[in-house]
């Protein structure tokens, strides 16, 4: 996030967009619902009927996968009504001149047709936006899940920087994170092009820098695989080991079926988690990890802040906390370790990070940092961009509406989107509290009453969903919450499990697979 989360507060619109805030991020939703009950003008852009539609001063109903074609439609209206902050644009950015040609096309008529969201309410969300004075964007994976998540992101930026709404409270750019250390695992180089702090693999000076934190020669200085490009890797017999930790792919990857061929090819298979999910029975070796309340360390949550947690109970049995398991394996493959606590890691990434480098342990006893923290004596930064962007000025760029990788046809004629509930958290930690499993046991596709009644389903009756990749078999859901030809399951169910349907398609950039769209046919199940 740009901004912190008490500043959602702070807004006067807010727009809301791929993101089922209630019950993804229901602490965050209060946060917009103070603002709303405060005087801001919330705007609600989603094809379902999700609860925070109920307090939308608008709500934009697009079609599934026509993000990025609303977003410049939203810019187009605020270029020809001249509703863009020209003094911002002058002093603190370049590239808007190729950014107004490309969205001269998007007039709102022609959005409509493509989104199915009303020209007339268009231009309301635009001026309401640009208006401001203080607007804020809040998004999720609903933006990012698709071929042109990284488009769709980048659509936001110009957006918000056309309207000079960011750099400032209540206002930004501010992707809501999926759980509650992806913002800390990829600062800390979980990803595969970047070292700690986004610094490039294939930069010669970064590469020599942590060879040296970390006493070798050298390190490899090409990007590693994405997590869909390992997949197919495997499946083609060229990866032939794999070490995961944390991660439930067989149920959470798309094509699941496939997933699941790839790891059973694998020559070696290596699961370190706190239960025995369905992937980890498929391991050759499965490392009994600790949870959050076992063991010593920091998350990074979504607003940036790093936050110290200390152990309340002992690990179970052989479990252990995964720093402990990762520093005797590398000791036994001859690599001796410096580490004998989570402080002399955070230590480290002090040295070695510069977002992190005035971030102690000592610090963080007394409250929570947002990077960067570049100097022990600096207070931490709340708003990002404030006087400048991190590149000096901030970037422009034209990007395009691009239709979904597959969409419905005469066989498959629904479109099929997934997402979160309330209920369950995500694969791995879902579905283990009594409590919980006895008021969402089961899982469920929303249909909607006309779509339900041409195909003579009933409310409750079994339903299978086929896709061009595999079927399941789920209860039907009658409901307005879903448009017409437009069918929603959540993806926590292994009985039902949604991404044995969903489409390995990837984002170019991002390599982000398209879990949100892809075509299926419905069909009663009478037996």
């Amino acid at each position: 996030m740009t901004n912190s989360i008490a500043d959602i507060a702070k807004a006067d619109c807010l727009l809301v967009i791929g993101s089922n805030t209630t019950e993804n991020h229901p602490v965050i939703a209060l946060k917009v619902k103070e603002a709303v009950r405060r005087g801001a003008k919330l705007i609600v852009a989603d094809p379902r009927h999700i609860e925070l539609v109920d307090w939308a001063y608008l709500w934009l109903r697009q079609k599934p996968g026509t993000d990025l074609a609303l977003i410049n439609g939203l810019l187009h209206v605020i270029v020809k009504e001249e509703l863009y902050d020209k003094e911002f644009i002058a002093q603190r950015t370049e590239g808007f001149e190729e950014v107004k040609l490309a969205v001269e096309d998007y007039t709102p008529e022609k959005v409509a047709e493509v989104t199915g969201v009303p020209a007339e309410d268009i231009v309301k969300a635009a001026r309401i936006y640009a208006a401001g004075p203080r607007s804020s964007i809040l998004y999720a994976m609903g933006i990012t899940q698709h071929i042109t998540g990284t488009a769709n992101v980048i659509a936001l930026a110009n957006l918000a920087m056309a309207c000079g709404h960011i750099g400032k409270e209540g206002s930004g750019v501010n992707p809501l994170r999926g759980q509650n250390n992806v913002q800390g695992a990829c600062d800390m180089g979980g990803l595969p092009n970047v070292l700690p702090g986004y610094q490039p693999v294939t930069d010669a000076g970064v590469r020599r820098k942590f060879a040296r934190a970390w006493g070798v020669p050298e390190l490899p200085k090409d990007a590693g695989l994405t997590l869909m490009e390992m997949m197919r890797a495997a499946e083609e017999g060229r990866l032939k080991g794999m070490y995961i930790m944390g991660e439930n792919p067989v149920l959470t990857d798309p094509d699941a079926s496939h997933v699941e061929k790839a790891l059973q090819g694998l020559d070696f298979l290596v699961v370190q988690d706190i239960f025995l999910t369905e992937t980890a029975r498929l391991a050759d070796v499965v490392l009994p990890g600790a949870s959050f309340a076992e063991k010593e360390g920091t998350f990074t949550n979504t607003e940036r802040r790093v936050q110290l947690v200390h152990k309340a109970v002992e690990p179970p049995g052989e479990a252990r906390p995964d720093w402990q398991i990762l520093r005797e394996l590398m000791e036994r493959l001859g690599c001796p370790s410096p580490y004998s606590s989570p402080e002399d890691i955070m230590a480290e990434i002090s040295r070695v990070t510069p977002s992190y480098a005035g971030i102690t342990y000592g610090r963080l006893e007394e409250k929570g940092l947002q990077w960067p923290v570049p100097a022990a004596d600096h207070p931490g930064t709340p708003i990002l961009h404030r006087e400048k962007f991190t590149r000096g000025r901030g970037l422009f760029q034209a990007v395009h509406y691009l239709p979904p990788a597959e969409e419905p046809d005469e066989e498959y004629p629904f479109l099929f989107t997934t997402g979160r509930l309330l209920y369950h958290y995500h694969t791995v930690l879902s579905r283990k509290a009594r409590g919980l499993e006895e008021i969402c046991s089961e899982p469920v596709v929303e249909i909607n009453p006309q779509d339900a009644e041409g195909l003579g389903i009933q409310d409750g009756q079994t339903v299978e969903i086929v896709s061009r990749r595999g079927k399941v078999r789920v209860k039907a859901w009658i409901t307005t919450r879903v448009p017409r030809k437009v069918v929603f399951m959540s993806f926590h169910f292994w009985e039902a499990a949604a991404n044995l349907l969903t489409v390995p398609a990837l984002d170019p950039v991002a390599k982000i697979p398209e879990y949100k769209v892809c075509a299926v046919k419905l069909e009663k199940v009478t037996a």
